[in-house]
């Protein structure tokens, strides 16, 4: 029959074992903890303070979810982490026999080999807490949340839809295009495919349409249609030209200027055929219907006419490509050439000319006189007495040279320029190649 008190020894001793093992697996798992907390209170304080600027009306609920979640999941992982380094009862019956001196009794007894000693008063495994290391981790991260949750801070002002201003470019293309397509002046296809281009750029995020790239693509594309514009304007000028002069000298016009004309007209026909960009189309047919073979047959009142198409598709072309910056009320005057900021041959200076403001009128500070004092005792200083007309005396003869040598010789010719323009190194130079 078991002896009751050495039941109540064992389960004593066991229960004091269970007690300590708990005590430093706990302290095992806070250590591990610590870091860990830091780190993700220093996070969490961070993006506590990006989400109270950019998203005024946040919810706290969801964010005090993820958060205890995040605590959860830490001390989950740090549990893992120290339970390489967790004591069992065993080890803290051994850990109480070395503090207690019980010389192995508790171990004999666990084994079976010797009875269980009787209880202490008073049990001191020897284990201390370290108070410092232990609440800085917890009230660190608790401060760092509390920072992020009070620091005064506004909120981002929203950003209305389409707020942002465009860039320039863009408009005066959009600007162009229709001032293109009301006046017909240009194919549809062109048209098209230009504006489809212009609307990819614009399909951006509105915070990438300043960017490189960006600024690149609408560079690369205004250059291209400005080019475009500018060669079918030129073309069409050309062919203007040409029958501009065969109407002039229908009547004395032999057979070969006429075939050089002919050969102009037809010319500015193929450029305005190549290309992206075309005239109206109406206008292209008109002028492919008088090529170099049949232009001699053409009537005075079909030239006309002709003329008069080329001229209205030319000027519209060149209302869409300078009109732009009218209608932004860039136009500071009606003369061309008195606009500011469009430099050009024929589109004024690249500044304003009262840039500096209204020029003021010059002050009449008259002519300058002598002064007619009798009493030249009462002069001042500065005073001017007397203006009379004079001339230099100039010496005129022969100065000595003073570059080394002979002083009072003047030289002449190659010996006079080897004694005044050359330095000493120079000269021993020249004397040992003519020797």
């Amino acid at each position: 029959m078991a002896n009751p008190d050495a039941e109540s020894h064992r389960d004593y001793w066991l229960s004091q074992s269970r007690r300590i093992s708990r005590r430093v697996n706990f302290a095992w798992c806070l250590e591990k903890l610590a870091a860990p907390l830091l780190v993700s209170a220093l996070l969490g304080a961070v993006a506590l303070l990006w989400v109270r600027r950019e998203i005024p009306d946040w919810e706290t609920g969801w964010f005090a979810a993820s958060l205890g979640g995040l605590l959860l999941l830490l001390i989950l992982v740090a549990f893992f982490v120290a339970a390489r380094s967790f004591e069992n009862p065993q080890q803290s019956l051994v850990r109480l026999e070395a503090q207690l001196q019980l010389n192995n009794a508790l171990s004999a007894a666990h084994a079976g080999v010797w009875p269980w000693p009787k209880p202490v008063g008073k049990i001191d495994a020897g284990l201390r807490w370290h108070w410092p290391r232990l609440l800085v981790p917890p009230l660190g991260a608790l401060a760092l949340l509390a920072a992020g949750w009070f620091i005064p801070l506004p909120a981002r002002p929203p950003h209305p839809v389409g707020s942002q201003e465009e860039p320039q470019a863009w408009k005066k293309l959009d600007a162009e295009l229709a001032a293109l397509t009301e006046e017909k002046a240009a194919n549809e296809d062109y048209l098209e495919e230009t504006r489809k281009k212009l609307e990819e750029l614009r399909a951006q995020e509105n915070d990438q349409w300043f960017s490189h790239s960006s600024l690149e693509a609408t560079d690369a594309l205004e250059k291209s249609h400005r080019s475009e514009t500018g060669r079918v304007e030129q073309e069409l000028e050309r062919a203007e030209n040409a029958l501009e002069m065969l109407e002039q000298n229908a009547a004395g016009m032999n057979a070969e200027d006429h075939a050089k004309l002919a050969d102009e007209f037809d010319q500015a026909l193929e450029g305005l055929k190549n290309g992206a960009m075309k005239p109206n189309p109406e206008l292209l047919k008109q002028m492919d219907g008088w090529n170099r073979e049949n232009l001699r047959q053409i009537s005075p009142e079909q030239l006309q006419q002709l003329q008069e198409n080329l001229e209205k598709n030319q000027q519209a072309m060149k209302d869409a490509r300078q009109g732009e910056g009218e209608a932004e009320g860039e136009s500071l005057s009606e003369n061309p050439s008195e606009v500011p900021g469009n430099g050009g041959v024929d589109r004024g200076p690249g500044h304003h000319p009262d840039v500096l403001g209204a020029e003021k009128a010059p002050l009449d500070t008259g002519e300058m006189k002598g002064l007619e004092a009798q009493d030249l005792s009462r002069a001042l200083p500065g005073d001017l007495l007397q203006l009379q007309d004079g001339e230099h005396d100039l010496d005129l003869s022969n100065a000595p040279s003073q570059a080394g040598g002979d002083v009072g010789s003047t030289g002449a010719g190659g010996d006079r320029v080897w004694r005044e323009s050359l330095d000493p190194s120079e000269q021993r130079a020249l004397k040992r190649f003519f020797e």
